[in-house]
């Protein structure tokens, strides 16, 4: 769906360089999850997708098609600032932003209705922003966001300011518009979300890519072949000599059960065997570490 190759941006003629050779490829109907810390060029990258700047170097193809003020009508893309009007009803808000990327009235209204339906804000129709809690504004900021339809949604931090449960709803609704053929860009520090959601990822750290993949992909590359382990029925014996054999730690004990984590970097079934002779296994578990890890390990290598 799309294709950047080669991206380099700049500020102050040249002196701030915001991405340099950046180059990812988003697949259609999937959540990319593009992560960073703050000032890393995600949003810099956001911007020349969205045409609110342009790229010094590279492209940016959608659709197979070079970017072009024409795609601006198949893009959905809802800010970390939020841009809405405080003093207008939400009704001729959502009627306004549905105008402004080519839909008729009608077309506006049928689909305002359609999610005011799916989140269940039928009551809002002619309050003022200003009347609403900074949750209810986000709810209304999606909408606008999605209301045309785009072929790709791009979100900055969709979550801020939701309860769990609203949080929740609005990622439901994420998910049914990918199933639905919808391509989505996430931009977000809550890795959990990117766990549960992304398909694929993209760490930008310092203006540069830092590493990409599927979300397993790159959860593996991290791993460091370390095991959770619980056994019962324990010889003592054989537990010194596991523990002479393998780097163990946090051994634990509660209700007969041995619980700890070892390293090892050897024939995964030898260790099963060494497992076996110990005790009898009740869990055995690989500890792939979490986007969060990945995140500040990435980071800080």
């Amino acid at each position: 769906m799309l294709r950047a190759e080669h991206i380099k941006k700049t500020y102050n003629a040249g002196k701030k360089i915001a991405l340099q050779d950046f180059s990812i490829e988003v697949p259609t109907a999937s959540i990319y999850g593009l992560l960073g810390p703050n000032g890393a060029g995600k949003t810099s990258f956001i911007r020349i997708i969205n045409q609110i700047t342009q790229a010094d170097e590279g492209n940016v193809w959608i659709d197979s098609e070079k970017l072009n003020p024409e795609h601006i009508k198949n893009i959905g893309y809802m800010p970390e600032e939020r841009g809405l009007y405080k003093n207008m009803t939400v009704g001729d808000q959502l009627l306004y932003f549905g105008e402004l990327k080519g839909m008729s009235r009608q077309e506006a209204l049928s689909q305002a209705k359609f999610w005011f339906e799916q989140l269940n804000i039928d009551q809002w129709w002619k309050k003022k922003l200003s009347e609403l809690s900074k949750g209810m504004a986000q709810k209304i900021q999606f909408v606008v966001t999605v209301l045309h339809r785009p072929k790709l949604l791009i979100l900055d931090e969709p979550f801020s300011g939701f309860d769990p449960v609203n949080a929740n709803l609005i990622k439901d609704q994420i998910i049914r518009l990918k199933n639905e053929g919808t391509t989505i860009i996430l931009s977000t520090h809550r890795m959990e979300s990117v766990e549960e959601m992304c398909d694929f990822v993209a760490l930008i750290n310092n203006s540069k890519k830092v590493l990409d993949g599927k979300v397993f992909d790159v959860r593996e590359q991290f791993k460091q072949n370390v095991f959770s382990v619980v056994l019962s029925d324990v010889n003592s014996e054989n537990l010194k000599e596991l523990t002479r054999k393998y780097q163990i730690e946090n051994l634990g004990t509660a209700n007969g059960l041995f619980n700890f984590e070892l390293k090892n970097t050897e024939n995964q079934n030898i260790l099963l065997q060494d497992l076996l002779k110990t005790g009898t296994i009740r869990t055995f578990n690989e500890k792939i570490p979490s986007m969060n890890e990945v995140f500040i390990n990435a980071v800080k290598s």
